[in-house]
């Protein structure tokens, strides 16, 4: 065992030390940065009262958050140009940039950013002008009609019908101008022309018609094409407002003021409204050719800036992440030196001095870094080394909770017992294979599908248990074979171990069978009443015995199938009855099996950390107490498989092994009833007096594991107490490691819990199991209905409209069993899976109360993003 921790397993946690590191402040940034490429060192934070504005390396870390702003900020725009950005290249291997080279790129940065804003400006401000000309081009276009020879008159006529207003004291129709003396205008129509966004249009429309008492004439025409600054696709309206006087006119400016709406002049002659068309045109084609060659010259910045964005986004991370782990040394200003102290595992010590050495050469200072293990009673990190395949079910057990330092860890078996008892509940053939090539396709493409980025939280935890999925429907496969059933179907192999009495006739056809060879029971029908066409005359299998008999007391059962169930038993009617008997004893075994395992991982424990209190007063009593109970349940499943009722002692009897386990309790000391006896003489005497001793054995086992340990535990403690008041030292001034409580009555509180926990937690935890009997029947009986209902009226149709109904049927069927029994009931057996580890199993073993470790990594940081460097 300690030759395999040292080489490093799943097994243990590797062992870790707490180092003491000295750099001198020249050398720091190299040496750091040698220690984040390796990824082998956690760093402790010696400054945790120190506000993280008052750290030694602030300024520069401010510096880093600028120029990841500056970088946002290029993503940006490399973005909305629709440029797709080089991945990350030589940077990710590269060491990070010096104080120098950070300095180039932050000059770099600046002049970048400097030269997008004014081109962007210098953009923008076009886009206006052409905006603004573009509305003015459609403005003179709509309002042609109004300003031909006869539009004035049309509209001084249309005006003149409407009753008289009283403006300014004055009766005075709009448009009358012969009644009026002339204004500045020379008595003619004064208007005002500009665009207004649709939504606005009818409020605008309102308020000028009221505030002008009618006095105004407004025209609205719907601009075609308009778009805003950003070529977004907007709605807005060109509007003409007729008035007369200059009170109309500062009343009309005020309304389109309020409104935002844009003014535009607009010409009285045809002549000059000609001559600003064209201008206004000629104006759009010198503005579009500028606007053509900066958005060129932009595009051409931003496609440099995409080739190196990833590398300069990696290099800025590294810095950020170096100055950020040198902000948790503490600075000794005599020495000029940074000390800080860090956890790594021990047997990397060499690769770490080595990192830390080339360091120390690249920075050109000559100075050597000092790495000093250091005595210490803290609890180190857990560190389990994992690859792709064994990260995803470690990941499992820590999301239970992290395994204390160098306890057992369930994860390499879960490897194993987590997809297999998936299996036992989701067991099919066709549904296994199904997600096995799901989940093979995303091994075999995980490369490319691993730069999937977005993908969300479904996708991304898919993909991580990618390794899991497959486990899980190559073991479903598995099961689904030993179960016989593929899609609800069984299959053929071999010839059935059993053949049906001479004469046996299927109904249907009247074909006489005396055995079920492979060819004749794929053409077999469902047996609902075996009586129908079972001869009557034959002996022992008449109208009574209407289902397949396992007793075999007539001679239909002559060899036992090879391999999982014999496929004739899916076609009786005493199939449930067969199913549910074998998955309910098997679920019980496998619970039992693994409950006892995971107590058997307790002794490890105990005896790793060299605790024999735990060995011998709680190891060896639940171990009895579980094996003394549920162990002998499982060996009496196997007693019952294994014997012929013709022999057992009571001949004929099969007898309740459920009652039997109540009455040996309730009925201690009794003999068992004849009907009861399984093993020993016909009186039970033999069965009887094994029952009573194990009961007696059981009984002890409890006050063992409730007292001892705590007893013991007392004793030494009053020992230790003598000792320290005969030194003359007050045993209340004593402070135990880490808080550590040594007190008696919460020491036997404690174990009275864990005691009747366990006490309990075997009878629950073993009838948890029966989920795993619940779920198969679930899983194969909704298979079966999905058959039956859906696809089997398709494949039986007749006509013309046949293939309709079979593409129909089959297409609703695969739907059904991909969304209900692959995804809906894969889930549920996962999440029961789940359960039965974190509960029935781990909690026999794993205290799982330690912390994880997370050394000081590039990669893992590149990784995750700089949200942990905030």
């Amino acid at each position: 065992e300690g030759r395999r921790n040292e080489m490093g397993s799943l097994w243990r946690s590797e062992q870790m030390c707490l180092s003491q590191l000295f750099l001198q402040s020249e050398a720091a940034f190299e040496c750091v940065s040698a220690l984040g490429e390796l990824g082998l060192v956690q760093f402790q934070d010696l400054n945790e009262e120190i506000n993280a504005y008052s750290r030694k390396y602030v300024t520069e870390l401010r510096r880093c958050d600028e120029m990841n702003r500056k970088l946002r900020y290029f993503e940006k725009e490399v973005i909305s140009a629709g440029i797709l950005a080089d991945p990350a290249g030589s940077a990710l291997n590269e060491r990070a940039p010096d104080s120098a080279a950070m300095q180039a790129l932050d000059v770099e940065f600046i002049q970048i950013e400097k030269e997008l804003v004014e081109i962007n400006g210098n953009q923008e401000e076009l886009q206006a002008q052409e905006l603004h000309l573009l509305e003015m081009k459609e403005i003179l276009q709509k309002t042609s009609q109004f300003f031909d020879s006869n539009d004035m008159n049309d509209v001084a006529q249309r005006t003149a019908e409407n009753q008289p207003q009283k403006l300014g004291g004055e009766e005075a129709s709009l448009l009358d101008a012969n009644r009026y003396a002339k204004d500045e205008r020379g008595g003619q129509l004064g208007f005002v022309t500009g665009v207004i966004p649709r939504e606005k249009s009818a409020s605008f429309e309102r308020l000028a018609w009221r505030a002008c008492r009618g006095n105004v004439f407004i025209r609205l025409i719907a601009m075609d094409n308009c778009v805003n600054a950003k070529g977004e696709p907007v709605l807005k309206d060109i509007f003409i407002i007729f008035f007369q006087g200059s009170m109309l006119e500062s009343r009309v400016n005020k309304i389109c003021e309020g409104f935002s709406a844009s003014l535009y002049p607009c010409p009285d002659t045809m002549r000059e409204r000609r001559a600003l068309g064209e201008e206004v045109q000629t104006r759009l084609d010198d503005l579009s050719q500028v606007l053509g060659t900066t958005r060129e010259h932009l595009r051409k910045i931003l496609s440099r800036i995409a080739y190196q964005l990833n590398d300069w986004q990696v290099k800025v991370t590294k810095i950020k992440a170096i100055y950020h782990t040198m902000n948790k040394f503490s600075y000794d200003k005599d020495r000029s030196s940074l000390i800080g102290n860090c956890w790594c595992p021990t047997n990397q010590l060499g690769a770490i001095r080595e990192a830390l050495r080339q360091g120390a050469e690249h920075s050109g200072t000559g100075a050597q870094p000092i790495l000093t293990p250091l005595e210490t009673k803290k609890m180190p990190p857990t560190y389990h080394v994992t690859n792709k395949f064994t990260g995803a079910f470690q990941a499992i057990v820590d999301a239970y909770g992290v395994a204390s330092y160098q306890e057992v860890n369930p994860g390499p078996f879960t490897i194993i017992t987590f997809p297999f008892l998936f299996a036992v509940m989701f067991g099919d053939l066709g549904h296994g294979a199904i997600m096995f090539l799901f989940a093979l396709f995303l091994v075999k493409k995980e490369v490319s599908l691993a730069a999937i980025k977005g993908g969300g939280e479904i996708w991304d935890t898919i993909f991580g248990g990618r390794y899991i999925l497959l486990l899980m429907g190559l073991f479903s496969m598995y099961t689904g074979f030993l179960y016989n059933d593929c899609f609800s179907k069984a299959m053929t192999i071999i010839d059935s171990g059993w053949e049906l009495p001479n004469p046996c006739y299927i109904k249907e056809d009247q074909v006489e069978m005396m055995h079920l060879t492979r060819e004749q029971l794929s053409n077999y029908t469902r047996i609902a009443n075996p009586s129908q066409y079972i001869s009557p005359d034959q002996p022992g299998c008449g109208n009574a015995d209407a289902t397949l008999n396992p007793c075999d007391l007539y001679g239909c059962f002559k060899y036992a199938y090879p391999i999982g169930i014999d496929p004739i038993w899916m076609q009786t009617s005493n199939k449930l009855s067969f199913t549910n008997s074998y998955k309910m004893k098997m679920s019980v075994i496998m619970g039992v099996l693994q409950m006892a395992f995971g107590t058997l991982l307790s002794f490890y424990n105990g005896r790793y950390f060299k605790r024999p209190d735990d060995v011998y007063h709680v190891f060896i009593p639940q171990i009895t107490f579980l094996l003394g109970i549920f162990g002998y349940l499982v060996l009496m499943i196997f007693k019952k498989w294994l014997t012929d009722p013709a022999d057992s002692p009571a001949p004929g009897s099969t007898p309740s092994l459920l009652l039997m386990l109540i009455n040996m309790f309730l009925s201690v000391g009794s003999k068992p009833e004849p009907t009861e006896v399984l093993y020993g003489d016909a009186g039970g005497t033999t069965q009887g007096l094994v029952q009573v001793a194990l009961v007696l054995l059981c009984v002890i086992c409890v006050p063992w594991m409730l007292l001892v340990k705590p007893l013991k535990i007392k004793k030494v403690l009053d020992r230790e107490k003598k000792e320290m008041l005969a030194a003359g030292i007050d045993p209340a001034d004593v402070k135990h490691e880490e808080g550590e409580q040594h007190d008696f009555s919460e020491i036997m509180v404690h174990q009275a819990i864990h005691t009747i926990e366990f006490c309990l937690g075997c009878i629950s935890n073993t009838a948890s199991y029966l989920r795993l009997w619940a779920l198969s029947l679930a899983h194969a009986e909704l298979s079966e209905v999905l058959w039956e209902m859906v696809l089997e009226p398709g494949l039986s149709a007749e006509g013309a409209v046949q293939p309709i109904l079979i593409f129909a049927a089959f297409a609703v069927w695969a739907v059904l069993t991909i969304c209900v029994l692959l995804i809906m009931e894969g889930l549920s057996a996962f999440l029961h899976a789940l359960r039965l580890h974190w509960v029935e199993f781990q909690n026999k073993f794993y205290e799982g109360v330690g912390y994880l470790f997370h050394p000081f990594s590039f990669e893992l940081i590149i990784e995750s993003g700089d949200d942990e460097l905030d």
